[in-house]
């Protein structure tokens, strides 16, 4: 059980390996291990294209650190793409098989991210909320942050500046058209902001 009494009655999840090791760590902390469990490639962390695999200053070097930055946090902006022969591209990835070669995401900007998780959300996380059940998502830094973008409506000039602080949730509770009735971190405010602001240092 968290701090302030939540427990999940399901748990949706990416196909990647951190988030799938946080996820379980999360329910054996609150003896939950036997809730239903669904994955999902379209909540996986964004695709960076060429960018994939390299850290930022590998990057910073190669392309410059003000097109790094502009490709990392800018809304609309994705960085080259991989070509299919490229060992990156997701064909090549057996947690995308059968996902059909025109929605396989080969770069991504946050627009893009928000496009393909917004089905997901719709089709697979809603049913269970309007179901009646506690739901809890665990992914990553930008799928979380494209479905903080549509429930709390977030401009696309200010989403840029949105940092999620890494393993600390953030509660929505929702009515019954799916619209936010309240939003807080769990646990201490002042911890989430200090692990928001690392983040932030992180994409500089």
């Amino acid at each position: 059980m968290t701090a302030d009494g939540v427990l999940p009655d399901v748990l949706h999840t990416s196909l990647l390996r951190r988030a799938i090791s946080t996820a379980n760590l999360t329910l054996d902390e609150m003896h939950r291990g036997w809730i239903p469990v669904r994955r999902h490639w379209r909540l996986n962390e964004r695709h960076y294209g060429t960018l994939q695999g390299l850290n930022k200053k590998e990057t910073a070097d190669l392309h410059g650190s003000d097109a790094v930055f502009a490709w990392r946090r800018s809304y609309d902006t994705p960085p080259p793409a991989l070509d299919v022969t490229d060992p990156r591209h997701p064909s090549h990835d057996p947690r995308y098989a059968g996902v059909a070669a025109d929605i396989l995401p080969a770069a991504e900007c946050l627009r893009d991210v928000l496009v393909r998780v917004l089905p997901y959300w719709y089709d697979a996380i809603v049913p269970d909320l309007k179901s009646g059940k506690t739901v809890l998502v665990v992914a990553h830094g930008n799928s979380l942050r494209a479905l903080v973008k549509h429930f709390e409506h977030v401009s696309d000039e200010q989403i840029s500046g949105l940092n999620i602080p890494t393993g600390i949730p953030r509660r929505y509770v929702l009515n019954n058209d799916m619209q936010v009735t309240s939003v807080a971190y769990l646990g201490s405010a002042d911890e989430a902001a200090a692990a928001a602001a690392e983040v932030a240092d992180q994409a500089k």
